[in-house]
């Protein structure tokens, strides 16, 4: 037990496999949704990096998560732009690159050679250079003046640090003359100076100051992000404290998404969640998978109120699918994926769970009993959140009797005129919704098999 609390205390960040990861669609700049791209609305590369970053390596302690937050939500509050565009930034990077830690001497006979090359030859080596600097000197005038303009917002106290080191080197006294310059060409000996002390002398402040501006690109472009769609920041809480209260939570990437709201404790920390196909379940689930996700990080949340405990942790099992190459079935395929989450609690990982219909693979006897045994010997830990869906409410009503710590809840179907509606909000207890052969019927499947019922379909079209 000691060697499994020592491999707790060395994780520097929430765990996250890559089912779960697919399953929330997380990650990936290009992966159509995915939250990642939603967030991406940076104007730098490395900025981009950063965000990946973060995105890979969620937090796990609650002053980190809440730090981080804070920062998000300075900028959030005063509206931050990022002062250059993407295409600047790139050039400054370009021309940072020449830089090597040169003495004067070398750079000036360097500059020389190229004069000479643009003389005898009309090579294009100095004007790029010319250029490079001279979009390397617009940046740095324009992140001082917004650093000086910074500082004076109120709350800056979360960003005094990388403020600080911000100011330090744009203050630098070998950059004074430089920034403080006119908008004339610079002499060919005004270049040599500029280039030596931009990129050899400061050659490590460039790079620290290119740092935070990646950082900045991120804590502007999120806070963009949460103001449009108005997000909200949870708050982290030691796990020891075992709560998860989120108000009016929603996906994400829907807009006018419906929310719902979830508390579990210690003593229900488990939600067993019924429901027809359609009604909600899935999203419900990849909903509060990807605000546990983003809370982790210390990212905005799609909600009006979250608090959670951290943890070690975070497993999904909602699109599992089989595995032709290992010759694995859909249902040992979840058997398989079960066994992976059953190992990290047994290894003394407080985590949140998602299992979306367990054991769908299956005929429903198996299923039935596999959900009630695996459903049970979770609720027995009592220091991580589960949350189990199932159509097969009978194991429901079996858990009731031998689990006192599940919240049975529900999303219900309406009936309208025939035809099942969904209002995908939360309700208390277990379905008896039982629509399956409606929507059937309604599709006119038998009808359509017995070949009573037209159907229409449009003519395949020749390439």
């Amino acid at each position: 037990m000691s060697d499994k609390k020592e491999a707790k205390k060395a994780q520097t960040s929430l765990i996250a496999d890559q089912q779960t990861i697919e399953d929330l669609n997380l990650q990936g700049k290009f992966k159509q949704q995915s939250i990642y791209s939603l967030f991406n609305r940076l104007q730098t590369r490395g900025g981009e990096k950063v965000l990946e970053g973060m995105f890979l390596r969620p937090l796990n302690q609650p002053d980190q998560i809440n730090k981080r937050s804070a920062l998000f939500a300075f900028f959030q509050q005063h509206r931050v732009i990022f002062p250059v565009i993407r295409s600047q930034v790139e050039s400054m990077e370009d021309y940072l690159a020449g830089g090597a830690g040169a003495a004067l001497p070398s750079v000036a006979w360097g500059i020389f050679l190229k004069k000479i090359q643009q003389m005898l030859f009309h090579s294009a080596e100095l004007l790029q250079l010319q250029a490079g600097q001279s979009v390397t000197i617009e940046v740095l005038q324009a992140f001082r003046i917004f650093f000086s303009d910074l500082k004076l917002k109120t709350g800056i106290a979360v960003y005094q640090e990388e403020l600080d080191v911000a100011e330090k080197i744009l203050q630098d006294p070998r950059l004074q003359g430089i920034l403080n310059g006119g908008e004339e060409q610079p002499s060919l000996m005004q270049l040599i100076k500029n280039d030596y002390v931009i990129r050899h002398a400061m050659m490590n402040q460039m790079e620290t100051l290119l740092k935070l501006i990646y950082e900045l690109d991120v804590f502007a472009g999120v806070a963009t992000v949460a103001a449009e769609n108005e997000f909200v920041y949870a708050k982290a809480l030691p796990a020891e404290q075992m709560v998860l209260n989120m108000e009016g939570f929603r996906h994400p990437g829907l807009r006018n998404g419906v929310a719902n709201n979830l508390h579990l404790t210690r003593d229900r920390n488990v939600l067993f969640l019924t429901g027809a196909n359609m009604a909600g379940k899935s999203t419900f689930m990849k909903s509060m998978g990807i605000a546990v996700y983003l809370a982790h990080m210390g990212f905005p949340i799609a909600a009006k109120k979250m608090e959670f405990s951290v943890k070690d942790g975070l497993f999904s099992s909602i699109n599992v699918s089989d595995n032709l190459d290992m010759g694995y079935s859909h249902f040992y395929a979840e058997v398989l994926r079960t066994k992976t989450v059953a190992k990290a609690v047994s290894e003394s990982l407080d985590l949140y769970v998602l299992f979306d219909e367990l054991f769908k693979g299956t005929n429903v006897k198996d299923a039935y009993d596999a959900t009630l045994a695996v459903t049970k010997a979770f609720a027995e830990n009592r220091n991580s959140f589960f949350v189990v869906s199932t159509h097969i409410i009978e194991v429901g009503e079996a858990l009731g009797k031998v689990c006192d710590n599940l919240q049975f809840s529900f999303l219900p179907t309406v009936m309208k005129d025939g035809v099942p509606t969904y209002p995908y909000t939360l309700a208390s207890g277990i379905t008896t919704d039982r629509q399956g052969m409606i929507i059937i019927e309604n599709e006119k499947i038998v009808d359509i098999i017995k070949g009573n019922d037209q159907v229409t379909s449009k003519p395949l079209i020749s390439l």
